[in-house]
């Protein structure tokens, strides 16, 4: 397993890394320790997960969130070390008025029940789920630098900023001489691209760590999905996940997929191996985050890991896309 260094930090995470999103929402805790083993196993050491993650995600009870991070707390124990673990905060994980956001209030709050269901005295990453437009930059910045001062977390990220909310929270920091938003998470496929445009460029400039979740398009860069099929039995298109609902809507997007598979097969490789190859070709990509919910999309994901496609396959992709060439 190849490792990046996160950003500007000197710390070195997987460039393939595990999504935690399914725990305890679309699949039970026993697959999710399985799956668990196997990635640690195969070299993965980045895991990550975020407060709200679990079945409230699906039925709207904010109650029933957390069971990501309640699952893979007892799994840590003999093995923390090993892993750069990251969760995330800002979405509603009760039913006070306080329980969502990035007040001091509710950071403070949600940092300990995070690490209490982590099992763990600290968060390696602590992300920020989404930009907050009812909370100063400057109030949720000084709580997460108090949380890196207290030891609780040791870097800070951010999930879903654009390029102008980065630069906005970096020059806050800079001012104020607090810690700096190391990274973003932002969604980032063959059929979804939009970060190239500002995002991708501000962070090269300003090395600004790149996890990018959804990198074989919820499932549908992997060809299992068909026009007019009803989605396969387990899989996210079954369970009804709107936003991969939105995908199988524009034909497009099977188009794109029928003209990937010749460069696949060219390669040896499945239509996900190709579509992770293609995202962890872009040296700008720090980690490709993968939802799996079995062991089997883990190893297979793994074969790839070290493998960059050639300018000409970059180019081809992008005439897939109906994108101009690059020079």
């Amino acid at each position: 397993m190849n490792h990046r260094k996160l950003g500007r930090t000197g710390m070195k995470v997987s460039e393939i890394s595990l999504g935690c999103m399914a725990f305890g929402r679309w699949i039970d805790e026993a697959q999710s320790l399985r799956v668990m083993d196997t990635a640690l196993d195969a070299g993965i050491t980045l895991f990550d997960t975020a407060d709200v993650y679990g079945k409230g995600m699906d039925n709207r009870d904010p109650r029933q969130s957390g069971e990501s991070e309640a699952i893979i707390g007892p799994w840590l124990k003999g093995k923390r070390e090993r892993v750069i673990l990251a969760t995330k905060v800002h979405g509603r994980v009760g039913t006070g008025v306080n329980d969502s956001g990035q007040s001091r209030y509710h950071i403070m709050q949600a940092v300990e029940n995070s690490l209490k269901r982590l099992q763990t005295d600290y968060i390696d990453l602590y992300q920020v789920h989404r930009f907050d437009e009812e909370t100063p930059l400057d109030e949720t910045l000084r709580a997460l630098d108090d949380l890196i001062h207290q030891g609780k977390v040791r870097y800070i990220g951010c999930s879903n900023f654009s390029a102008w909310q980065i630069a906005k929270a970096h020059g806050i920091s800079a001012l104020q001489r607090l810690h700096l938003y190391e990274s973003v998470q932002p969604q980032y496929s063959i059929i979804a691209r939009e970060i190239e445009r500002e995002l991708l460029p501000f962070c090269r400039s300003e090395q600004v760590g790149v996890l990018v979740y959804s990198p074989l398009g919820r499932g549908f860069l992997t060809g299992k999905y068909r026009p007019g099929e009803a989605p396969p039995e387990g899989t996210r298109g079954a369970s009804g996940e709107q936003r991969l609902k939105a995908l199988m809507a524009e034909d497009l997007n099977y188009n794109i997929v029928d003209r990937l598979r010749p460069l696949a097969e060219r390669r040896g490789w499945t239509l996900g191996q190709f579509a992770l190859a293609w995202v962890l070709s872009n040296p700008v990509i720090t980690s490709a985050i993968l939802g799996v919910s079995k062991p089997e999309h883990i190893l297979d994901a793994i074969k790839i890991s070290g493998e960059t496609l050639s300018h000409e396959e970059m180019e081809q992709v992008n005439d897939i896309c109906g994108l101009p060439e690059t020079h």
